[in-house]
Order: structure tokens, then sequence, then C-alpha cells
């Protein structure tokens, strides 16, 4: 059997009860010695010590007890230390002036607390911490004393990653953890692609004006040695050969030197 705990509403300060006359909950002065208040966790079922029968749930949001076994019987789950119904989204176990129901407010009328203050979530999670050990444990037996005595089979960090796995607690934490950071993740990669596209231009740009640059300076060679050209003496081959006063028939030769002499001068002269 677990430990039994009051069941104290933070907003109220008035302690959950179960009527032995019948199925009703009522609020009443918080008195550890009845067993009317006493409530344990058997499983995901609130059940109270006096009436052994468990919290159940009635019609839309109504809340009494009744029999563990029956049909109106109700799992209940801590959802940010707050009791909803598992598997439903009827709302939280909250007070109210005619007693307890289901609602969908949150806040102090949705925390139930022991008489130390501390959540009765924590009470079943510190249930929930030997669910894992003894599914993980094996039984021995002592051969002079024949009693069987339970033993843990693993070791102390395997043990933790069943609790961690075994865990009932509410995983809106770490679901909006992971959503943020798969945000960053992509705002991180939209930056990087942003950069790398920027870096890319630039290196088209600079390249472009590198060919530009060396174009230019090709044509400038170009246009630089155009009047050289243009305004060039004439070449020797290009000189009028045949000089003003020759005559026909005779022929002349230029030499190196740029003098022009007639060959055949003296014999044409003589057949003169």
């Amino acid at each position: 059997d677990t430990e039994a705990f009051l069941m104290k509403n933070a907003k109220v300060k008035l302690c959950l009860q179960a009527s032995p006359m019948n199925g009703d909950l009522l609020l009443e002065d918080c008195n550890p010695e009845s067993d009317f208040q006493d409530w344990s966790w058997q499983g995901d079922s609130l059940m109270n010590h006096s009436t052994q029968s468990c919290l159940s749930v009635v019609g839309a949001n109504r809340v009494q007890t009744s029999l563990c076994g029956s049909l109106g019987y109700t799992s209940w789950d801590c959802l940010n230390l707050l009791l909803s119904p598992v598997g439903s989204s009827q709302g939280y176990l909250v007070a109210n002036r005619k007693g307890v129901a289901l609602d969908k407010v949150r806040g102090l009328k949705a925390q139930w607390q022991d008489v130390a203050d501390r959540s009765v979530c924590k009470e079943k999670a510190e249930q929930d911490r030997y669910f894992p050990a003894a599914l993980a444990s094996t039984h021995m037996y002592d051969d002079t004393a024949g009693n069987a005595t339970l033993t843990l089979g693993v070791d102390p960090e395997e043990l933790e990653e069943l609790l961690w796995f075994f865990r009932r607690e509410d995983s809106s934490t770490w679901n909006y953890s992971v959503l943020a950071l798969s945000f960053m993740a992509m705002i991180l990669g939209l930056l990087l692609l942003a950069i790398n596209i920027v870096r890319n231009r630039k290196r088209k740009i600079h390249m472009y004006s590198e060919v530009e640059t060396m174009q230019q300076a090709e044509l400038e060679a170009k246009q630089a040695l155009m009047p050289v050209q243009e305004y060039s003496p004439a070449k020797p081959g290009e000189q009028e050969l045949v000089p003003q006063d020759q005559r026909p028939g005779e022929v002349v030769v230029q030499w190196k030197d740029g003098t022009v002499t007639s060959l055949y001068t003296e014999r044409s002269q003589d057949a003169m």
C-alpha cells in the first residue's frame, strides 16, 4: 500500500473529503485524523482509504467517488501539476462553491496539495519512481531461510534511464523547447544561406570587373599602337622606284644607300 495523503485545495484551503453515505465529494476543514480525507495513488487512480472507492468523472463535469472497478472509474494524470482525466479534454479538477468539478480554468483552484503544501502530483511521481525498479527486479531465494528477498538487477545508471523513460510528467515544456530550437535552427540556416548568396554575388562581380579591366587595358594598348602604324613612313619597298626622268626601256637599280643607277647606259648610247 502507498502512503496516504490529504488533498487540500490551494485556493480555498479546504480538504477533499469523501461522503460516507454516497459518492459525493465535500470540501471540509483539513483533519489528518479523518480517514475520509485520506487519499492515495493506486496506479493512475486516486482511492479514498475510508470508502475504498476511487475518484471518478460522471457526466460532463461532475466528479464523485465510485467503485474502482466500475464503469465510472477514471484514470488521472498530472499536467503541469494539475489533475486531469486521462484521455479527456474536459479540463482539470477544481474547487467551486458546490464542491469539486471539472473545469478548464487554471490557477490555485486547480492545484491540490498535501498538508506540507506539496503537490499531490509529486506524490504520484514518487510512486512512479518505484515502478521501473519493480519491473527490473528479480526474486532470489535464500536456501537457509527459505524467504524471498527483492533485489534490483540493474545498475544505478540504467535505473536513471528507466526512470526517465517511465516518467509521467507533462512534456509541454520539452515540446516547446524543441520547437524553439527548430525555429532558431531555421533562422540560422536562412542567415547562412543569405551570407553565401551575397559572397557569391560579390565574387562574381569582382571576377567580371577584373575581366573588364583586362579588356580595357588591352583595348588601350591597341589604341596606343594605331597612331604609330598610321603615321609611320613608307617602307623602302613602297617608295617610288622609277625616277621621273627615266626613259622607256631603261633598266635602273636602286641600291641600299638609296642611290639609283641605270644599267647598260653606255651600251645603249653606243647603239644609238
